[in-house]
């Protein structure tokens, strides 16, 4: 059943667990076999240290995001190695979703919002174009990323720099995101909001009553 309000003409997606497959189980793996077993909050998926956060906030540059990893563990690693272990959650685009993303298109203004990070973003800008031959950019009036704009969801000001920068009506817009309180967060500054479940996938959303 579709579930896109009347009088949306913009939506904003998030990107990882929406549009990009991902898998956080891998990274917490990978950062495992390099010593730091405690990367993730008890009781769910949240960063433990800070260093995460402040790199998601572009707060940090890439290699002092690597040296404040190092910091955390009790062996000498590569800077290879910490960038394979971040980005071994990030799995594949499916062809099916970006197809809808191009149909979409014809009748909405699509934007993307992600909490990300630059070295994540760098690795999923290559995948992506590596796989369809163009950039991810071209699907989307604009694309929104925490560490560029320096504040991650949930926070109301995040959506607001979003929604002012595009220069969005939040009654006109959709917000499709993963995350419960990221919906929460959208809902709270006016957008629609839809939260993707495991159970829900994405055409569902646009499917026609």
């Amino acid at each position: 059943m579709k579930q896109v309000p009347e009088g949306v003409q913009n939506i904003i997606f998030d990107l990882g667990g929406v549009l990009l497959d991902i898998d956080p189980d891998r990274s917490i793996e990978a950062f495992k076999a390099l010593g730091l077993t405690d990367v993730i909050k008890p009781g769910g998926w949240g960063y433990k240290h800070e260093v995460f956060l402040n790199m998601e906030e572009g707060l940090l540059t890439d290699d002092e995001f690597r040296d404040g990893v190092r910091k955390l563990l009790s062996q000498e690693v590569t800077d290879h190695a910490i960038d394979t272990a971040w980005c071994a959650m990030l799995i594949d685009f499916p062809v099916d979703r970006i197809a809808l993303l191009r149909a979409l298109q014809a009748d909405y203004q699509l934007y993307l919002f992600s909490n990300t990070n630059n070295i994540h973003w760098q690795y999923f800008h290559h995948l992506f174009h590596q796989k369809f031959g163009y950039s991810i950019t071209e699907l989307f009036e604009k694309d929104f990323y925490s560490h560029v704009i320096q504040k991650r969801k949930p926070s109301l000001e995040s959506f607001q720099i979003v929604l002012n920068n595009a220069g969005l009506s939040p009654r006109e817009t959709l917000f499709i995101d993963d995350s419960k309180d990221n919906v929460k967060g959208a809902q709270k500054v006016g957008m629609h909001a839809v939260h993707l479940t495991p159970e829900k996938s994405l055409h569902e959303i646009f499917a026609a009553d």
